[in-house]
């Protein structure tokens, strides 16, 4: 016997009340007919800045420096004076077969029919599983997220000497983390020649934090049978292991979408980042279906994806009016290495820029001053020597011109980086 579900008909349902969500929904709020509801199976609002006490949060997108818990207030704050509905502890379990939203909340069980869906279901790090890193399995080894929700959120102690896989700018807030609940870094590791973070935050940490990053390394193995007690490390270069004695292991980046209701209602996934094919206007192949944020592009800054969210709403409000364009008429576009993936990962000629009118690439290989060429076919469509470098670790960003020649039906666009 089945339990019925209640029916919602919102004009917006969005999935996902991170910054991307909530910004979309503040935006569409005030422009809609219909209600907004945002669903989120978190018990609080605000995604990830939540456990993010430290400042550095808002920059582009407010003009000014927040806490991770401030910033998340202030825009949970923001999409409810709009008048949108936040729904937390409300789990979007998958798609009925008419396309609607089946959620579980502790209210009981709906079916959401609306007109349009946002999927802002964000990214999340890669657990010690998924990097099958051998060894024991003691307590004691965390992703970044975890940490922060033990610390900032449940105030527990998690160790007194910590080793971080990873020298992204995520990296430096593990660290912050730690510090907080007393607990010291004694080392960073990076398979990379270089700390994957900006200068900006990396020098000033090496310094004020007395965090030691060593570059060319990899965590090989981990060593404890209750309790994390050391960490085999390996020089990539040498092949040299040494042991590092510590109690506690934080693995941070390497990051995955949480695209389970992309994968559920069957939109196509680039291979690259994991998340859906969108355009720039951050449409899916699915009429009425939108994505944005760091499911898109995993993983960028929360002020980024929050702009993401206003890039998305003009999408959505240009639907509700009549534009339904199909998705299958844009040119794809293709990341050559030392680029893993470029998003949006598909161009429409005539559509607006993507969002700050630039596209987000991920780089494998540390390219200073790069010069950024599309191609197409047999022939190069644009070509830009850029004054920043391309570094692994941290989202890349090419302007948004660069695709502005691009003719359909000449094959795929595709971006490659030269020295």
């Amino acid at each position: 016997m089945s339990t019925a579900r209640t029916r919602l008909t919102p004009a917006v349902a969005i999935v996902g009340a991170g910054p991307a969500g909530l910004r979309a929904a503040q935006e569409l709020a005030s422009a809609v007919p219909g209600e907004v509801l945002v669903l989120d199976r978190e018990q609080q609002a605000g995604g990830i800045p939540r456990h993010c006490a430290h400042p550095g949060f808002g920059i582009r997108d407010l003009h000014r420096f927040h806490r991770g818990p401030d910033y998340a207030r202030r825009m949970v704050s923001g999409a409810e004076r709009a008048g949108a509905v936040i729904r937390t502890s409300a789990m979007v379990t998958g798609w009925s077969p008419d396309g609607a939203l089946e959620v579980t909340s502790p209210d009981g069980l709906f079916e959401v029919h609306p007109e349009a869906v946002v999927l802002a279901t964000g990214a999340r790090e890669r657990p010690r599983p998924a990097r099958m890193v051998p060894g024991d399995r003691p307590d004691g080894v965390y992703t970044t997220g975890q940490l922060q929700n033990l610390v900032h959120l449940h105030h527990r102690h998690v160790g007194s000497r910590a080793v971080i896989v990873g020298s992204e700018l995520v990296s430096w807030s593990a660290v912050l983390t730690l510090r907080e609940a007393g607990c010291a870094t004694v080392i960073m590791t990076s398979e990379y020649p270089k700390p994957e973070a900006y200068a900006v935050f990396s020098v000033p940490g090496k310094l004020a934090l007395r965090t030691p990053v060593r570059a060319r390394t990899k965590v090989t193995r981990i060593l404890g049978k209750h309790r994390v007690e050391a960490v085999e490390i390996e020089d990539l270069d040498t092949g040299r292991r040494t042991t590092v004695p510590c109690d506690t292991v934080v693995f941070t980046g390497d990051w995955i979408p949480d695209n389970e209701l992309v994968r559920a209602t069957g939109l196509e996934l680039d291979p690259a980042t994991l998340g859906p094919v969108v355009d720039t206007g951050l449409r899916t192949e699915r009429p009425g279906v939108f994505a944005a944020g760091n499911m898109l592009h995993p993983v960028d800054t929360a002020d980024v994806a929050a702009l993401d969210g206003k890039h998305v709403a003009a999408t959505v409000l240009e639907y509700l009016r009549g534009d339904r364009r199909p998705l299958e008429k844009g040119i794809r576009i293709v990341a050559d290495a030392p680029l893993r993936w470029v998003a949006p990962t598909m161009y429409r000629p005539g559509d607006r820029r993507p969002a700050r009118d630039r596209y987000l690439a991920w780089v494998d290989e540390y390219v200073p001053f790069p010069r950024v060429v599309a191609t197409q076919g047999a022939q190069v469509i644009a070509e830009k020597r850029l004054m920043w470098p391309a570094a692994p670790g941290r989202v890349f960003r090419i302007p948004g011109d660069l695709l502005d020649a691009a003719r359909p039906g000449h094959g795929d666009v595709r971006i490659s980086l030269r020295r």
